[in-house]
């Protein structure tokens, strides 16, 4: 009878632990969606692994359960676009963990060298992948991203990257690295581990592998070597019972320890390594500074400049004037001037250092010097900067001398002097009273002058409107309605040719009422029937305005006869001077290209009232003018052809070397069809040689190809030669074009990602080989 009863209590016991197993290991064939059943829950719940909320959709990860939202202590694949509320995430039969994103498409979560036989989420917050043989072939506590936990440690030479924002975990712009000299220290993305770069630091004897930073579960946090030593960042001591402590660095560059409550359900910070928000070097992005007042942060743009976005100080600031160049022939240091901020410290990366005796001696240098963007003043030292300015910060402290070059008029135009302090004196001052004084006066009479001849001309006007069926609108409103004998005039008879596209021929024209120099297209192609269609297209495109865009002026409807009146570009497209040796652009100026090809797409994609998808992005579509800003052109084209004839070649539509692969494999076409394209133009920018040249040897006559070769093999010096390149951006520039030109749609970053990658912004990961995502599907 005894026997009978000890049986049965141990198969009561082997029971309760087999509920377990199956409640708490994962096992092949399971699954989770976004919306339902999103989470494999440890034994006590505390963590789930699973999905959650991010800004665009869900991430995979670690959250800790039971707080008012998911908190995520754990991301996986932070650079993967977000996962739709369709994604399922499995692990196969086969024993892959991966995420299935519809169309036969799906992306790795985890990549363990082994096949997963089952996988557990433990309460300890580790999630742990087995083998067949029961052995831990991967855990999450030895691949930390932005936390650690309890029991938890950073290796010697592992590092943690910090969230791009709270509703977003993909990488930020801060690291923490555990260094193998047995520093602990915080840089910004994307430097190198020196100190310049470095803005908290702790240190304990000991180097090679054996240096941790560890967590105790009491919130102890302390540095380690293995032979006994010991440096405590906190003193720890706190309560373990139903409390939860971690480490993080947080979106603002800043580590904190947090303590988490599991019975209140709220969290804090119990300690943090500084608290000054200003320390972490980067926080307000290039050409930004931060201002710390009573523990309130703010960032600030240099003169002349405006956040690239307001909403986003990490993006930095970027300049609100055409700054002049090397390039030009004419003097232009006469419109601009030296605006002072003072106070403030930045990262030194003079290219001139000159000793002066005065702050004046030093802003006729800058001014004189056309590559000289900024000056740095203090004492008698005077270093000449070029842009961007990086890792500024106000500091009362420090009589540094920040010397801006702004355009005059923007100076004046707007209104700097509320920004800054101004130290032109009493005598400036009263120029600008008199100035403004005579302006008004001159405002006045104008305005009596113009309001006399408004209204003489306001019954004609009218009268005008109503005879003519077509409406013609000013330029600031809608494109203007030319007739044809209007353009063919300006044009002298179509005579001066000015380069002849896939939809038709340019022409140059000069406007009889104003002179005004114009650049006239006269379409070839058949274009969108009806005149009413037209003339609405037109008018969507020409209320569509950027500084990175050819200006549509006006159009002529005559028949079938079809023109359109452009702004004119003096300096031709950018294959004019890209691949002509004697013209082309310097380093420096074929980057600023790349930027202003990218927020002109930006603009086409995102930010305008109609989405507009270009399709044929290349070197001939971007022109430059008169200070060498790069603006697209043809943007219209693709919303102005017929639906069965946006094609220019084998049912593609494009042009070869440029055009997305997807186009090829008749897929739906979206803005990444664009991505591509500025991809292989990108590549061009860097290497200054078109996209096929089959004059080369036959493993360079491909662009692409080539470049990653080079860039698998490590050599990238192949792809400049001899021209000299700041390195760290040149790898940057590869990096980007290498994502841009991936074969799958879905892998290339948006427009938006792009401008910050090129802004120096953003981590950008090493991209994959662009065909290799196909090879696995």
């Amino acid at each position: 009878m005894a026997v009978l009863l000890w049986l049965l209590i141990l198969s009561a016991f082997y029971a309760v632990a087999l509920a377990q197993q199956r409640n708490f290991n994962i096992t092949p064939g399971s699954s989770l969606t976004p919306t339902a059943n999103s989470s494999w829950f440890s034994p006590s719940r505390r963590f789930a692994f699973g999905f959650y909320e991010q800004t665009n959709g869900y991430a995979v990860g670690i959250s800790i359960i039971g707080m008012s939202k998911k908190t995520a202590v754990w991301t996986a694949n932070r650079n993967s676009p977000a996962v739709p509320s369709s994604g399922v995430l499995l692990l196969t039969t086969d024993g892959r963990l991966i995420v299935q994103v519809g169309q036969g498409q799906e992306i790795t979560v985890i990549n363990p060298s082994q096949s997963i036989a089952s996988a557990s989420m433990l309460d300890t917050g580790n999630f742990v992948l087995y083998n067949s043989d029961h052995n831990v072939i991967w855990q999450s506590f030895d691949n930390p991203t932005n936390t650690i936990l309890p029991g938890q440690h950073l290796s010697a030479g592992q590092e943690l990257f910090s969230s791009a924002s709270e509703e977003d975990d993909s990488f930020g712009i801060f690291r923490l690295k555990m260094q193998r000299d047995g520093y602990l220290v915080q840089y910004p993305v994307q430097t190198p581990d020196t100190a310049p770069y470095a803005y908290f630091e702790r240190h304990i004897n000991g180097v090679g592998n054996n240096v941790t930073l560890n967590l105790g579960d009491d919130s102890f946090l302390y540095l380690n070597n293995s032979d006994g030593g010991l440096k405590s960042l906190t003193k720890g001591g706190h309560p373990r019972e139903r409390t939860i402590y971690l480490m993080k660095i947080d979106v603002d560059g800043i580590l904190r320890v947090y303590s988490h409550s599991l019975s209140q359900q709220n969290s804090s910070a119990i300690w943090s390594s500084t608290y000054d928000r200003c320390d972490p070097k980067g926080l307000c992005g290039l050409n930004g500074y931060c201002i710390n007042i009573d523990d309130q942060v703010n960032c600030l743009c240099l003169p002349g400049f405006h956040f690239v976005n307001p909403g986003n100080w990490s993006a930095g600031c970027e300049r609100n004037f055409t700054a002049e160049t090397c390039r030009l022939k004419e003097k232009t240091s006469k419109y601009y001037d030296m605006i002072t901020v003072k106070n403030t410290r930045w990262l030194d990366i003079s290219y001139a250092t000159l000793v002066t005796t005065t702050k004046e001696d030093c802003v006729q240098a800058c001014l004189q010097d056309c590559s000289c963007e900024a000056a740095l003043f203090k004492d008698t030292e005077c270093r000449k900067q070029g842009l961007p300015l990086r890792y500024g910060r106000r500091d009362m402290t420090d009589s540094n001398l920040a010397l801006i070059k702004v355009r005059i008029n923007v100076f004046a135009d707007e209104g700097l002097f509320n920004q800054i302090e101004e130290t032109k004196g009493e005598k400036l001052r009263m120029d600008i009273l008199i100035a403004g004084i005579t302006l008004a006066a001159f405002a006045f009479l104008v305005l009596g002058i113009s309001g006399f001849l408004i209204h003489r001309n306001h019954v004609w006007t009218y009268r005008k409107i109503q005879e003519s069926r077509s409406v013609q609108l000013c330029d600031d409103v809608a494109p203007r309605a030319f007739s044809y004998a209007e353009l063919e005039k300006a044009t002298s008879g179509f005579t001066e040719e000015l380069g002849r596209g896939a939809f038709g021929t340019v022409f140059k024209g000069i406007l009889a009422e104003d002179q005004k120099v114009v650049a006239v297209k006269r379409l070839d192609k058949e274009l969108v029937e009806g005149e009413k269609e037209f003339q609405t297209e037109i008018k969507i495109i020409g209320r569509t305005h950027h500084r990175n865009l050819v200006r549509l002026l006006g159009y002529c409807l005559d028949g079938s006869r079809r023109l359109l009146v452009y702004e004119y570009m003096s300096n031709g497209s950018l294959s004019d001077i890209l691949f002509t040796p004697e013209k082309q652009p310097t380093w420096e100026e074929r980057c600023g290209i790349a930027r202003d090809i990218s927020r002109g797409l930006l603009y086409l994609h995102d930010e305008c009232h109609t989405q507009i998808i270009h399709c044929d992005i290349k070197p001939q579509n971007i022109l430059m003018d008169d200070h060498f800003c790069a603006k697209i052109s043809d943007f219209g084209m693709a919303k102005l052809l017929k639906k069965d004839q946006t094609r220019t070649y084998t049912g593609v539509r494009g042009t070869r070397g440029y055009v997305a692969p997807e186009w090829h494999r008749k897929l739906p076409v979206t803005v990444k069809a664009d991505v591509y394209s500025f991809g292989i133009v990108l590549l061009e920018l860097i290497c200054r040689r078109k996209c096929v040249d089959w004059s080369l040897a036959e493993d360079e006559s491909i662009l692409e190809y080539w470049v990653y070769s080079c860039f698998e093999a490590g050599e990238l010096g192949k792809l400049v030669g001899d021209e000299e390149v700041e390195r760290r951006q040149f790898e940057r520039m590869v990096k980007i074009s290498i994502w841009c030109i991936q074969d799958e749609p879905s892998l290339r970053p948006s427009m938006k990602k792009v401008l910050l990658m090129l802004e120096g912004t953003v981590d950008i990961p090493v991209p994959p080989s662009p065909t290799s995502f196909l090879s696995t599907i």
